[in-house]
């Protein structure tokens, strides 16, 4: 909403009209105050309402890090590898392919053409 300076003028001079010179600093005062006090009831509201909203933010925040934390540390492949490594691992999981001897193999006739 702008005001122009002739509008300004008409205001101020009903205002003079109305209350009289003499009451206009006492309605100045009664306006600042007034103003200064709802200010600080908005700032008060403000500061509750970031208080309500910072808690469950900060907890869902804390609950990231924590899982974050956690899945650093999480490392499949080093346990893998450790299983691997590890003597007292148990063995025979994977068989390990035996060799076979073609000599000794009676039933193999060789590399067949046609």
């Amino acid at each position: 909403m702008e005001l122009s300076l002739g509008e300004m003028l008409m205001i101020v001079l009903v205002i003079v009209v109305l209350f009289g010179p003499d009451k206009i600093p006492e309605i100045a005062r009664g306006l600042g105050q007034g103003v200064r006090k709802m200010r600080g009831a908005m700032e008060d509201i403000k500061t509750d309402i970031m208080k309500e909203t910072d808690n469950p933010v900060s907890d869902i925040k804390r609950e990231i890090d924590r899982i974050r934390s956690e899945a650093s540390e999480f490392n499949p492949l080093a346990e893998l590898k450790k299983d691997i490594t590890d003597d007292s691992s148990p063995r025979g999981l994977i068989d390990e392919p035996k060799p076979v001897s073609l000599i000794d193999d009676e039933t193999h006739e060789g590399p067949v053409s046609r």
